[in-house]
């Protein structure tokens, strides 16, 4: 967050700054350490990522649960903030065959907190965890098949009409050798980029989009 200013300064008007994460608390005051919602619309950041899956497994601290990461993209949302929500199983999840059964439970809170026209500010970024900074990606079709399926349960538990607009894009080590296989998918609307995106590798990303 430190460097987010320094980041608006340079880059271009037409490309949007997103916040790695935000706090619970709708206002400023007596939270040590936090960045309120406000202060990053302050700043002039546009977009937020939130339940990402480092921050839902916690590093040397316990793990945000899906009922925080559902609270504190209300409260992004709510002032004015664009919301990249994060959503994804771990290995043995994927192995046992419950992938949907997760990401459902991580979805869930959220669909139960944010009113129709919140979801205007969402996009939904499926991160398989197993993929994240491994080197090992979803296969185009497991990727898809993944996301047709996110996408029919919003059309079940929000709203058909929320189900066709929302964007969800895929996570989990997307790069220039597999981004146009992946975004040619029906389902997948694009990318959230982690590693490929500190490398030359990116503008390959950016290239290769259809």
């Amino acid at each position: 967050a430190i460097h987010i200013g320094l980041v608006l300064s340079t880059l271009r008007d037409d490309i949007e700054v997103a916040a790695q994460n935000c706090g619970a608390n709708a206002k400023c005051g007596a939270y040590t350490g936090e960045v309120c919602a406000t202060q990053l619309v302050d700043m002039g950041v546009t977009w937020v990522i939130l339940g990402h899956s480092e921050r839902r497994e916690g590093f040397e601290m316990a793990g945000e649960d899906s009922e925080l990461v559902a609270k504190k993209t209300k409260v992004a949302v709510d002032a004015g903030l664009k919301v990249q929500f994060c959503i994804g199983e771990k290995k043995e999840e994927r192995e046992a065959g419950i992938t949907m059964d997760v990401c459902s439970k991580q979805m869930e809170p959220l669909a139960k907190i944010l009113s129709t026209e919140d979801w205007a500010k969402i996009s939904i970024a499926y991160e398989p965890v197993w993929a994240i900074g491994t080197g090992l990606t979803a296969t185009p079709e497991m990727a898809q098949e993944t996301h047709a399926a996110v996408r029919a349960w919003i059309a079940d538990n929000v709203s058909k009409e929320v189900s066709e607009k929302v964007q969800i894009q895929y996570g989990g080590s997307m790069k220039g050798a597999n981004v146009q296989a992946l975004l040619e998918q029906n389902d997948i609307d694009g990318g959230l980029i982690g590693g490929a995106s500190l490398k030359a590798d990116f503008v390959n990303c950016i290239n290769g989009a259809p």
